[in-house]
């Protein structure tokens, strides 16, 4: 059997040299998507209002894909994932939960209902109670598509009705937040505040750092963000190792989790920042045509064959900054483990109240 994708000697090396010591033996994945292709719809008319170099990785990405890539990419180490579906409009979101309750149910693990604004807070409450899940995913996708993308705020996706609900059960939603100033855009920082003070029960996961992926997405987010106490936050797909230092030092160790957002971790890659736009270097011709993508470049030689997983640059680029902002062992346990599976059973804890 063909394994599911090549690790090759510049992967174990770096695996083995840089990331086995640092990471502990047990993790959890707090950010990981399942699907399959079967659940694809004819090609939607609604605005595209995200970027589509993803789906160049993966056509899709089941259990047993998700299972055998941890194998792959950790060896010896345990790692327990949060599951969510797709959240491209060309996907059927109802069959996405389905296959993301089943596979939880059949391998005891947590998840996330795939969310829409347009469901009310009944619809909303039932889906995630109904499907075991332990709160929603939300994305940009989903506002109405008559909002220009510049201008969707995040009520557009995670409406208030919705949050009383999540907030009421003490659920968790894991929010990828809209607009292109990214991190630093004031409407984004406002409204997280307000999620914050207005829903003090919400477990809110901040996805990504915010789309921190490069300093000039950062602006002064950090120090509004020091005076939250409740929000927490993934570095998924994000490989920004001075962002990370400033995250750290904003909201310390016990507010920080690690997530993948595979399978596009998958990727063989190493990311740059160019002018505040972010920059995946990929070998010449493992993805297809990338020639219109701003986010993609090509390269070739030695420059190609030193690329690793974008999975090892993320945890490489989380290891230089624990070092550098001097986190302790236990920290970086709590931060792919501990954090995570508080948060886990505490929702847990909450959804047996509520469905016993």
């Amino acid at each position: 059997m063909n394994e599911l994708f090549e690790v090759k000697d510049v992967d174990k090396k770096f695996y083995e040299q840089k990331l086995k010591d640092f990471l502990p033996d047990k993790m959890i994945d707090i950010h990981t998507h399942v699907w399959l292709d079967s659940i694809r719809k004819p090609s939607s008319s609604t605005p595209v209002r995200a970027v589509t170099w993803p789906s160049l990785v993966a056509k899709d990405n089941s259990i047993e894909d998700l299972f055998e890539t941890y194998r792959l990419m950790f060896p010896g180490k345990e790692v327990i994932p949060l599951l969510f579906s797709q959240v491209s409009m060309n996907y059927d979101i109802a069959a996405g939960n389905e296959y993301v309750r089943s596979c939880a149910e059949r391998h005891r693990l947590p998840s996330l209902m795939v969310a829409k604004p347009e469901q009310s807070a009944s619809e909303f409450e039932e889906g995630i109670k109904r499907g075991g899940f332990l709160g929603c995913k939300v994305y940009l996708n989903f506002a109405a598509p008559y909002i220009p993308e510049k201008e969707i705020r995040i009520y557009d996706f995670l409406p208030r009705h919705q949050l009383e609900v999540l907030d009421r059960h003490g659920w968790m939603a894991m929010l990828h937040i809209p607009r292109d100033g990214r991190l630093k855009d004031p409407v984004n920082l406002a409204q997280m505040l307000e999620i914050e003070r207005n829903y003090p029960s919400l477990k809110l996961i901040i996805a990504h750092v915010g789309r921190a992926y490069c300093p000039e997405d950062v602006g002064d987010a950090f120090d509004i963000l020091a005076e939250t106490r409740n929000m927490v936050f993934d570095f998924s797909a994000n490989t920004n190792a001075d962002v990370f230092r400033q995250l750290i030092r904003a909201v310390g160790p016990k507010r920080i989790v690690f997530g993948s957002d595979l399978p596009i971790l998958r990727m063989r890659t190493r990311r740059i920042c160019e002018n505040g736009n972010y920059v995946n270097l990929i070998p010449r011709g493992m993805y297809g045509d990338v020639s219109g993508d701003s986010h993609m470049r090509e390269v070739e030689g030695p420059e190609a064959d030193s690329l690793t997983f974008f999975m090892y640059e993320e945890i490489e680029a989380f290891r230089a900054a624990a070092t550098a902002e001097g986190l302790s062992k236990s920290d970086i346990e709590d931060i792919f483990y501990c954090n995570a599976r508080s948060l886990i059973d505490n929702t847990e804890k909450e959804l047996r109240k509520w469905t016993s």
